[in-house]
């Protein structure tokens, strides 16, 4: 009986490495000390009843904030392990299954679940405020997604501790993510940790779409809704076509490796090419899904600390849909050298080079915005002026890998590795740290520290450009990737060096972006109003941070940048707009069944993971019945009466 225990627990962790086995310690350590702290402060209620059960959109964007934060060390350390293993020709730090595992989870984290969170939790914080709104059209859905999202990142990463980690790349490209390639459980945690996060993703994309489309402030057009609240309905649109095409292929692929299926094994008579295609009509548009939210807070920095309105209004939005539409025809540039065709290829070399046309026009209007305006350096412009030189270079990089000749060269080199990096660093994570830093002081009250946030910003930029920019020289050497290895006649070392040392240059920025946080809450000053920028839009009217109902009255919208507009309207002298008298708010009401129910999630898909139909099962049947208590839920909102409206304000303002 020992003996099997023994054998079982053997099977069921992942043994044999030193780093993760540490990594085992480190997480085991970290649960203890978290469950003590809980207990020993009696926060247990807390965090049920201000948390977990939690349909306030505001508390929700925080926890999707701290979850990708989350992600974003654990995604950044393993680069940070294939950076090392990359440093010297013949290295046997990592042996090549634990590196095959790792640059496939580093995709997978980075990209799914790191900045979609990152991008959710902004959308979630920002767009009800802009918009005039007190909270999302589907409040518990938007509970839903999180917890969905959150529960499906947390069965992909247990993956690294228990039953091994998928190590077919990112996209599990058949054959190698079928059985006969990966008869571990790994391709199993990854296909039911994506689907899980993934069905919380397209319900967020849908709230979104309804929330902006119906619950403008009163006045508010569609064009004079800011230029964010513009780019999260383009990027919620594309998720909304884009994300069923993932459920749909990685359901295939399940039915392949857990029924038999042969839908993707040549010898079964199916065709791997259709998984690629079908991966790739939804990747393409998933890098436009993350970066589109990008450019919208980049405009809205740029306004603000030029001190002037946008410029090429229009144009912006136009190309903000343009990229949202544009993003469905350009999937097939990913396999140029698959044997397409050249119509084939010319077709998708050109709508590649299409969509380039509304990314450039964006750039222009962010100069000829900031042109003669008086332009403020804050951390936030500073994240937005360093993205348009990288941004740049990385579509320049990208028209070079669109020309169906040249990508003979370039692909599965190092220069595409650079290129793409070019583009999610640049783009997506120097927008989400520029929409952080912007809109941090809405969220909790006070500033970051500027210094340390300007010690980590050059710590990013440099360590940036020091590691990927060796990386488009070392792919035109022929460096190509997903090689663990190399020879020391290749010549390839003195640049992997140099790219190493710019990744922990990285590492060390994330490091003083933590210092940051930590040292603005113990230092804590809280701003004096909820305007700390002298910001153009809604959620600058309002306390910091902003209360539960957001607005006691909903605000009358006349014109784009309507509170810049009041501001300058009192600023001569001109009287405030009237206020209309306060009315009770409806609200929703907390709900546990989210959380319950996407737990419900994990275990199925945990089951079937493991086979075990006694407990995936149970799992299903435990969503069927979270799903049948919410239909017979009745009781689910109440208001806010006058005079607790009038307290909370006169609280928030600082008055009697």
């Amino acid at each position: 009986m020992l003996d099997k225990i023994k054998q079982f627990a053997s099977e069921f962790f992942v043994t044999g490495d030193p780093l993760i086995l540490g990594a085992q310690v480190s997480i085991a350590l970290s649960l203890v000390a978290i469950l003590f702290v809980l207990t020993f402060f009696k926060k247990w209620r807390w965090l049920w009843t201000e948390w977990l059960t939690s349909v306030d959109h505001k508390k929700i964007g925080i926890m999707y904030i701290i979850a990708s934060i989350l992600m974003l060390f654990r995604g950044g350390v393993d680069a940070l392990l294939m950076r090392v293993q990359l440093a010297a020709p013949e290295l046997e730090f990592l042996h090549p299954e634990h590196y095959n595992q790792i640059f496939t989870t580093h995709g997978v984290i980075m990209i799914l679940f790191m900045a979609m969170p990152l991008m959710f939790g902004l959308f979630n914080i920002v767009v009800p405020l802009q918009i005039g709104a007190r909270d999302v059209a589907f409040p518990f859905l938007n509970s839903l997604s999180f917890w969905m999202f959150f529960f499906g990142a947390m069965l992909f990463n247990v993956s690294f501790i228990i039953g091994g980690s998928p190590d077919a790349g990112w996209l599990a490209y058949p054959p190698l993510s079928e059985l006969s390639g990966s008869p571990g459980l790994g391709q199993d945690f990854y296909i039911w940790g994506i689907q899980i996060s993934g069905i919380g993703s397209l319900a967020t994309g849908i709230n979104f779409v309804v929330t902006i489309l119906k619950m403008r402030a009163p006045g508010m057009k569609l064009m004079q809704m800011p230029m964010f609240v513009w780019s999260v309905l383009s990027s919620c649109i594309t998720i909304m076509f884009a994300f069923p095409i993932l459920t749909v292929t990685l359901f295939l692929l399940f039915i392949d490796r857990y029924l038999g299926a042969h839908f993707f094994t040549l010898d079964g008579g199916g065709n791997p090419m259709m998984y690629i295609n079908l991966i790739w009509m939804w990747g393409h548009p998933e890098v436009y899904i993350i970066v589109l939210p990008a450019f919208g807070i980049f405009s809205e920095i740029v306004s603000t600390f030029s001190k002037k309105k946008l410029f090429g209004y229009k144009s912006m939005v136009f190309a903000l849909m343009s990229i949202s539409f544009f993003s469905f025809f350009t999937w097939a540039h990913h396999f140029f050298t698959m044997g397409s065709g050249a119509n084939v290829n010319a077709f998708f070399a050109l709508t590649t080079m299409l969509i380039a046309i509304p990314t450039g026009v964006k750039v222009f209007n962010w100069l000829f915005t900031m042109y003669r305006g008086r332009i403020k350096f804050t951390t936030p412009m500073m994240w937005t002026v360093a993205f348009i030189p990288c941004f740049v270079v990385g579509g320049m990089t990208g028209v070079m890998l669109s020309v169906a000749p040249a990508d003979f060269q370039f692909h599965n080199s190092y220069f595409l590795i650079a290129h793409f990096h070019q583009v999610i660093i640049g783009g997506v994570v120097f927008g989400f740290f520029a929409g952080l830093y912007y809109w941090w002081p809405k969220m909790f009250g006070f500033r970051l520290h500027e210094g340390l946030g300007k010690w980590a910003f050059w710590f990013w930029n440099i360590g940036f450009y020091v590691c990927f920019m060796p990386q488009y020289a070392l792919g035109l050497m022929g460096m190509t990737r997903r090689f663990n290895e190399y020879d020391f006649d290749m010549g390839w070392q003195p640049l992997n060096v140099v790219s190493t040392v710019g990744a922990f240059l990285m590492g060390i920025a994330f490091i003083f972006q933590i210092w940051q946080i930590a040292h603005s809450i113990k230092f804590y000053k809280k701003e004096k109003d909820g305007d700390a920028w002298d910001g153009r839009t809604l959620e600058w009217s309002i306390p910091s941070p902003a209360p539960l109902y957001n607005f006691a009255r909903l605000p009358q919208v006349t014109s784009q940048d309507d509170w810049w507009e009041e501001k300058q309207r009192m600023a001569n002298g001109q009287p405030a707009k009237p206020l209309a008298p306060l009315e009770p708010i409806h609200m929703p009401k907390n709900s546990g069944i989210p959380f319950i129910m996407s737990l419900c999630w994990f275990t199925a898909g945990f089951g079937f993971v493991w086979d075990w139909l006694w407990m995936a099962i149970p799992g299903l049947i435990g969503v069927a019945i979270c799903m049948l208590a919410r239909s017979f839920s009745y009781d689910t909102d109440y208001y806010i009466p006058v005079d607790e409206i009038e307290r909370t304000e006169a609280a928030l303002r600082g008055t009697k």
